[in-house]
């Protein structure tokens, strides 16, 4: 089955580089119009992706918006695809965080940590992971289908099925753009950006 990831367009939190997890944050206007200009190159433009009859996202504003925007319709919402709870960092951006010692261990840790008062990092990229494969025996054999949803949910699922490995941070994805891959029932193959 064909697979896109495709994370959520900007929101007004994306560009003032914040922690944006729990906050159900819709697109900002710029996010809106950069989506609305969208050409992915491996496969075209948005109107060829559009053709994708399944549609997953998580249930945040920012991926059901974007999901409308770029298919027309959304099929499945998923509660497990949902971004990671950031805790005491929501909201916040590098600068109001600096000089914080929780905010300093967790740099230090290389994000391994759990955020203070928010999600551990394995248990978010373990439950993403269960939220994809859950998703995928529902749909059963079919073409295609697109998950639209965030950043650390995209990396997360690359990170524990794309063959050949990568780290977590190898997958960092821009707003708006996405993955292609191939999923033969227990791994995603021929991952290229879009």
């Amino acid at each position: 089955m064909k697979i896109y990831l495709i994370r959520h367009g900007a929101t007004a939190g994306n560009a003032e580089k914040r922690y944006i997890g729990r906050t159900d944050e819709p697109l900002s206007e710029q996010g809106r119009a950069e989506l609305g200009k969208k050409q992915f190159p491996n496969i075209g433009t948005v109107g060829t992706v559009g053709t994708c009859g399944t549609v997953v996202c998580s249930p945040m504003k920012r991926c059901t918006e974007t999901a409308e925007l770029l298919f027309g319709h959304v099929t499945l919402v998923c509660e497990k695809l949902r971004e990671c709870d950031f805790g005491r960092f929501e909201g916040h951006n590098y600068a109001e965080l600096n000089g914080d010692p929780d905010y300093q261990a967790w740099i230090d840790s290389g994000g391994t940590m759990p955020f203070p008062e928010g999600e551990p990092p394995e248990e978010f990229r373990k439950r993403c992971c269960e939220g994809f494969t859950e998703t995928l025996e529902k749909l059963g054999e079919q073409e295609s289908a697109a998950f639209v949803v965030h950043g650390g949910t995209i990396m997360s699922i690359l990170e524990r099925f794309a063959v050949p490995k990568a780290g977590y941070y190898d997958y960092m994805t821009d707003n708006g753009c996405g993955w292609v891959c191939e999923w033969d029932g227990e791994k995603l193959t021929k991952a290229v950006r879009l």
